[in-house]
C-alpha cells in the first residue's frame, strides 16, 4: 500500500536504534544507558505529578525547567531550548538552523540519525572523512558550507575534540551555524558552553539520557544566543507546542538540581570505563581512547560481528556497525557496572 506514500517517505532510510530485548538475565550493553538508577529526588518529583493537576497542560515553555538548566550553565533562561530528547532538539536545529543552500558537513563516522535528518528534510550534506586514527581533523571543515554538526565525544568512536579546537574550528566558520552535539560529554571531556557567549553561530546540545540516568524520561536541550533559540522555538510551536509533559518537566528539573547524585554515577562510570579499557587491551583489543559512557574496540583476530553474535550466545548484547567498512571490524559497548563489566571480560576471555 505504499502508493499512498509521500515521495519524501519512499526516499527515507529511518534510523535504527539499538535492540531493545526483552529477555531475563541479559548483560545490555549496546545503547549506552546508565547503569545506575536516576536520583531519588527524581522519582520523588515525578511520583508528586501524578495528581489530579494532570488534566491540565504542561507548561509549553518549560519555564522551570529551563531557568534550572540555565543556573546550572551559568546561562539565562532565553538561552536555554528544552525538547521531547535530544533528539527532537537536534531535529528542530536541522530544519530551524541547517536547512540552506549549501550543504552542511558532518564526520562520516558519526551519529547515524544526522544523514536521517537530511533525508527527511531534504537537507544536502557531505561526509568529511575522519583520520585514519578516527579523530576529526577541524582544518578538513574549512571550507564553504551551510552548516556543521557533530558530537563531543563523537560517537560510536567516544573521541573527544579539545575545546580549543573547536573555538578554532568556529572562529574559521563565522557564518555558519556549528552544533556541537554533548550526548556524552560529562563523563570526560570539556563542554563548549562557555564559548556560546562570544560565538553567535554556536548552539550545544545536551541530554539527560545518559550521564543523568533518564533515558526513559525523553529530555534534551540546547544551550545558545537568543536568536539561534528562537529558532528553534518557531519549529517547536509549529510542531508541538507541549513537548515535554508535567513528568518529565519535574523529573528533569529534580535531576539538574541534583549535582551531588549527577557527580557521582558519572565518576562510578568513569572508574569502570578505565578498568573494561585495561582488561579489553590485556585480552590484545585494540581500544579507542573514549570520553564517554562507552568503548569502541576491536580484536586483531576476531571478526567484529562473529564476537557480537559469539557475546549474544552468552546474553550479552553489544553494538556493532556493517556500515561503514572501515569500523565493522570495531564493537561499541557500553560501561555497564563492575560486575557486568567483568562478566563481559569473563566472556571474552574464553571466545579469543
Amino acid at each position: 500500500m505504499s502508493q499512498y506514500w509521500s515521495a519524501v517517505v519512499r526516499g527515507l532510510t529511518p534510523y535504527v536504534p539499538g535492540e531493545q530485548p526483552k529477555l531475563a538475565k541479559l548483560i545490555k550493553l549496546n545503547t549506552n544507558e546508565n547503569p545506575y538508577g536516576p536520583s531519588p529526588k527524581v522519582l520523588e518529583a515525578v511520583r508528586a505529578e501524578a495528581a489530579e493537576s494532570l488534566r491540565l497542560y504542561p507548561d509549553p515553555n518549560s519555564d522551570r525547567l529551563r531557568a534550572g538548566i540555565a543556573a546550572y550553565h551559568g546561562v539565562a533562561p532565553d538561552q536555554v531550548f528544552v525538547g521531547n530528547g535530544s533528539d527532537e532538539v537536534l531535529a528542530h536545529a536541522f530544519l530551524a538552523l541547517l536547512k540552506h543552500e549549501r550543504p552542511i558537513l558532518f564526520p562520516d563516522i558519526t551519529y547515524s540519525f544526522y544523514p536521517v535528518y537530511c533525508g527527511l528534510y531534504e537537507i544536502a550534506h557531505r561526509a568529511v572523512p575522519l583520520t585514519d586514527t578516527f579523530e576529526i581533523r577541524v582544518d578538513d571543515y574549512f571550507v564553504p558550507n551551510g552548516g556543521i554538526i557533530f558530537p563531543n565525544p563523537n560517537a560510536p568512536t567516544g573521541r573527544l575534540l579539545a575545546r580549543a579546537e573547536i573555538e578554532r574550528l568556529l572562529a574559521g566558520n563565522p557564518d555558519s551555524v556549528v552544533v556541537i552535539d554533548e550526548a556524552y560529554i560529562d563523563f570526560g571531556g570539556e563542554s563548549a558552553v562557555c564559548l556560546v557567549a562570544r560565538h553567535p553561530q554556536l548552539l550545544v546540545t545536551r541530554t539527560l539520557s545518559k550521564s543523568h540516568a533518564l533515558a526513559g524520561l525523553r529530555v534534551g536541550y540546547a544551550i545558545g544566543q537568543p536568536h539561534l533559540i528562537e529558532a528553534l522555538n518557531r519549529v517547536k510551536d509549529s510542531f508541538n507546542s507541549y513537548p515535554l509533559d508535567r513528568f518529565a518537566q519535574a523529573g528533569a528539573l529534580a535531576s539538574v538540581e541534583d549535582h551531588a547524585y549527577f557527580e557521582s554515577i558519572c565518576a562510578k562510570v568513569v572508574a569502570t570505563r578505565t578498568q573494561l579499557v585495561a582488561g579489553m587491551e590485556q585480552l590484545g583489543f585494540e581500544v579507542l581512547p573514549s570520553a564517554a559512557n562507552f568503548i569502541f574496540a576491536r580484536h586483531p583476530a576476531h571478526d567484529g560481528a562473529a564476537l557480537a553474535a559469539a557475546l549474544r550466545e552468552r546474553s550479552i548484547i553489544v553494538r556493532h556497525f556493517r556500515n561503514p567498512a572501515r569500523i565493522s571490524p570495531f564493537l561499541r559497548i557500553t560501561v555497564g557496572t563492575d560486575a557486568e563489566s567483568d562478566a563481559l571480560l569473563t566472556a571474552l576471555k574464553a571466545l579469543c
